[in-house]
């Protein structure tokens, strides 16, 4: 039992990574796209005044929102920091779109 010990403890910073490692594969994956979730965006954001149909499009990466009133700059902000708050995605991560009907 001894020697098992001394060994582990010879190997413990490789261990150490791996089972970090594991742990880190277990995470779920932001990857996963929930379409209940761009839909519950999209609608309050849709609900929001100036603001008009709202479609969303969630990724690991960032927001896409394209809606009617993104050509007003209040408008823009105002869906930027909703989508922040509710996604936790920095500014630069949130792009607003104007919708072409």
């Amino acid at each position: 039992m001894k020697d098992i010990l001394e060994k582990l403890k010879a190997y413990r910073f490789p261990l150490l990574i791996l089972l970090v490692g594991v742990a880190l594969m277990l995470l779920p994956s932001a990857a996963e796209r929930d379409p209940a979730q761009e839909n519950s965006l999209a609608e309050a954001l849709s609900l929001t005044q100036g603001v008009g149909e709202a479609y969303v499009l969630l990724s690991d990466s960032g927001v896409v929102v394209v809606c009617d009133g993104a050509q007003d700059a209040a408008t823009r902000l105002e869906i930027i920091m909703a989508v922040r708050t509710y996604t936790g995605f920095g500014a630069d991560q949130i792009t607003v779109l104007k919708r072409n009907r």
